[in-house]
């Protein structure tokens, strides 16, 4: 199931959706195929207000929780809408639109790589 994810401040969970509509609240998301989405009208706003809202996803499939257990937790993912216009590296802020597979928990977004 294809589904976009984003981390819900009132919560302090990941918010699951599918087809627009939430689905769940969870500490831990798993996905494959991953695309990172920034709608530019909503960071513009947050930008221009002060307040955040709803704007920002990692959209892909979504993975049974505890998939990449076995795996390899690669680079960290972040985005922050006052400094950046998409998703970034945290450790050289490279821009990132893909990724294979990641592992949301917390409030972190892990690049997970396959175990040698």
């Amino acid at each position: 199931m294809n589904v976009q994810v984003y981390w819900n401040l009132h919560k302090n969970l990941w918010s699951v959706r599918n087809n627009g509509k939430v689905i769940s609240h969870q500490s831990t998301v798993c996905l494959s195929d991953v695309t990172f989405r920034v709608q530019p009208a909503g960071r513009d706003r947050v930008r221009r207000e002060g307040k955040k809202n709803v704007h920002a996803f990692a959209c892909g499939k979504y993975e049974p929780a505890g998939s990449y257990l076995d795996n390899k937790l690669g680079r960290n993912i972040t985005y922050n809408p006052y400094k950046y216009d998409t998703f970034v590296y945290s450790d050289d802020l490279t821009p990132v639109q893909h990724s294979d597979r990641v592992y949301l928990t917390g409030k972190t977004i892990w690049e997970v790589t396959k175990e040698d």
